[in-house]
């Protein structure tokens, strides 16, 4: 059974759908304590970094048990930005820090100096991150995805990285360490891509 969690930052019916439509089994828990019924985690959300405040001590402790535990997780655009230590869209809100480094906003213009629309939203390509020490791959992620996002600000390139995206500047479009993973992208909008994130995450949880 799949946690979605609601913390009030939207795009959760389509997210419901999607798992629901790959198969799985999904329930909305009402406190942090029904979290120890979950065979894995997901953790949606748009919009502003700091409506993860909604995420409290209890939700903290409970989820970060949970990951310690060995149960899977996938956070999906701000659920993933909020693996990070902090984000400069909300100084004073603390990520769960389970993931080194902080969401900066991505620029408005290119190296050459042309300007870029921010929000960053449309379709875009992940890149498989390469390199020693880099994390490895999103199960169900092709190198190259064409898939969709739509966000202000953006994760650094870290170890964590296991694919890259060019908006400007390169920015970490997924991440992955051992159970975790997150994807900047939205895998519910991304269309066979996206679904076949979606239905990898799902087959991890029965294995």
């Amino acid at each position: 059974m799949i946690a979605l969690i609601d913390y009030g930052a939207g795009n959760l019916a389509s997210v419901r759908k999607a798992l629901r439509a790959c198969g799985a089994e999904v329930f909305e828990p009402t406190g942090a304590d029904r979290l120890a019924l979950a065979s894995a985690i997901v953790l949606p959300g748009v919009g502003h970094f700091g409506a993860t405040a909604a995420l409290d001590g209890a939700w903290r402790s409970a989820i970060g048990a949970r990951l310690e535990a060995g149960v899977p997780f996938l956070g999906i655009c701000l659920g993933m930005q909020w693996l990070f230590e902090g984000s400069d869209e909300a100084p004073d809100t603390p990520g769960l820090g389970c993931l080194p480094g902080r969401v900066v906003r991505l620029p408005d213009r290119t190296e050459t100096g042309d300007r870029l629309k921010v929000p960053h939203a449309g379709w875009n390509t992940a890149r498989a991150a390469s390199g020693p020490g880099q994390a490895p791959g999103i199960p169900g992620l092709g190198d190259g995805a064409y898939v969709y996002f739509t966000h202000a600000y953006a994760a650094p390139v870290t170890e964590s990285a296991a694919a890259i995206t060019e908006y400007g500047v390169p920015f970490a479009s997924a991440v992955r360490r051992g159970n975790i993973c997150g994807v900047q992208f939205h895998p519910e909008k991304s269309g066979a891509a996206g679904l076949a994130v979606l239905r990898a995450f799902i087959d991890g949880t029965r294995s």
